[in-house]
């Protein structure tokens, strides 16, 4: 049944990030909001301008000393009534970049001393020239802002929880069976070692820029101005960007930095995918517990429930994340000869890529913060698998020189449930050293560890590690 809504709001909108989630990921909006398109593409058009007028003039002494201070505030100080004015010329134009060329000649009128430099602006560029730094920039600058600090959150919950637990023992399962004992913190710690190359990635990940005209041959800039070296002009302005100059491009920058970025991100996803669902059968298996939250229910029908929502809500989140990056990946590295469009529309979406991922990182972070471990549970779980203790046991007796250890241990405890008296009384059987034999009567599921803790102190040293230099980087 259709209706007609006439407001918008957070109950009206068509997704759910501008919608339920708004909130949530609002910090975002800085950077992916068509708001923020605009002042990027403003932040470009005067960086270039200031750039431009330097070479060709030199000494810009002539401008006063307060010039290219106000320039720099009309990007700085720009906000959504200057943005309306954008959109006001857009209407006028159908053209997005050649509004923003055309506000800021409006302003500029109010400047005397550049009154004769207005054709200045946007001069020599094409479009794609404003929008891939604009791009770039946002996108940069979002991931250092605001997914890599909600990142290095969870990634530092995760490395204390790793921490308190790295000499708690823990039935493993491989397939799904139970194997040889581990700790719950060494597992953990295998999630920290995976995630803290790619966030160090992400942090000094590079993104490339062009400025070089229609069909990347600078063509019109150099009859305009043959004397001038464009080339090396567009690798410095880029570069003061922060970005990387790509100096041989069609009218597009091919996107091909981006697109790794994309599968930089999609990888850390991924990690933290896996730990989703790790914690999920952690929580399932009883060995964590969920802090209640008073007024929470866990279903509609169900008083008893304590459901892993947090983590589940995080998978999905990474998963919608995913596909975005995924197709952004495919498609943006090709466009047709030197330019189609298709680039245009499917970069607007970049934004809730980044949403999505933002989502499912906030709820791992609220997932982390309510788990408490159960040692009991884990112990109990140990104690039920005495089985597992024939790696062990085979393995000491190969040491040994005992033939077909293996086998003898396969018929003992293959497909059986067999007692920890029962493991036992087989070892007074073997013709063993006493040494030997001592270590294995002694031996339990729980101290069947191997070096689990030190394993996870090589983690957890990498985790500091870079913690440390994040931090002296900010």
């Amino acid at each position: 049944m259709a209706t007609q809504i006439k407001e918008t709001s957070a109950l009206t909108a068509l997704s759910p990030l501008d919608g339920r989630y708004a909130q949530a990921v609002h910090a975002l909006s800085d950077y992916f909001s068509e708001f923020a398109l605009i002042r990027y593409r403003v932040m470009v058009e005067v960086e270039y301008l200031i750039a431009f007028l330097g070479a060709v003039h030199g000494d810009l002494s002539r401008f006063g000393p307060d010039t290219f201070r106000r320039l720099k505030d009309l990007y700085e100080s720009f906000g959504v009534d200057e943005a309306a004015e954008v959109k006001r010329h857009e209407k006028t134009t159908n053209h997005d970049v050649k509004a923003v060329e055309y506000f800021l000649k409006d302003r500029l009128r109010a400047l005397p001393e550049l009154a004769d430099e207005l054709e200045k602006i946007h001069f020599g560029l094409t479009s794609e020239d404003v929008n891939n730094l604009a791009y770039a920039c946002m996108v940069k600058e979002a991931t250092r802002d605001v997914l890599l600090p909600t990142l290095m959150e969870a990634f530092q919950l995760l490395r204390d929880l790793a921490s308190r637990t790295k000499e708690v023992p823990m039935l493993a399962r491989t397939h799904g069976q139970p194997a040889s004992p581990t700790t719950m913190g060494k597992e953990l710690a295998v999630f920290l070692n995976r995630l803290a190359p790619e966030l160090e990635g992400l942090h000094t990940f590079p993104l490339t820029g062009k400025l070089n005209g229609a069909t990347g041959t600078f063509g019109a800039l150099a009859i305009a101005y043959p004397d001038l070296d464009w080339i090396h002009f567009s690798a410095s302005f880029i570069q003061r960007l922060g970005l990387v100059p790509n100096l041989v491009t069609t009218q597009i920058e091919p996107h091909d930095r981006f697109a790794a970025l994309c599968d930089r991100i999609r990888l850390v996803n991924n990690i933290l995918f896996d730990l989703d669902q790790d914690l999920w059968h952690y929580i399932s298996h009883g060995y964590f517990r969920q802090q209640l939250v008073t007024g929470e229910v866990g279903s509609s029908t169900m008083p008893h429930k304590v459901n892993p929502i947090d983590f589940e809500n995080s998978e999905g989140n990474l998963g919608l994340a995913n596909a975005l990056f995924a197709f952004f990946s495919e498609k943006l590295t090709k466009s047709r000869m030197q330019r189609d469009l298709t680039d245009s529309t499917v970069q607007r979406n970049i934004g809730s890529a980044f949403g999505y991922s933002l989502m499912a990182y906030k709820s791992t972070i609220k997932g982390l913060r309510k788990l408490e471990l159960a040692p009991e549970r884990l112990s109990d779980d140990l104690r039920k698998h005495p089985e597992v203790l024939a790696e062990a046991y085979q393995t000491v007796l190969r040491a040994e020189g005992h033939e077909l250890p293996y086998e003898r241990l396969k018929e003992l405890t293959r497909g059986e449930r067999v007692t920890l008296d029962q493991m036992r009384a087989f070892v007074e059987t073997l013709d063993l050293s006493p040494r030997a034999k001592e270590r294995l009567v002694a031996l339990t599921p729980d101290t069947y560890i191997g070096l689990a803790p030190q394993v996870a102190d090589v983690a957890l040293g990498v985790a500091d590690r870079l913690l440390l230099n994040l931090r002296a980087a900010e």
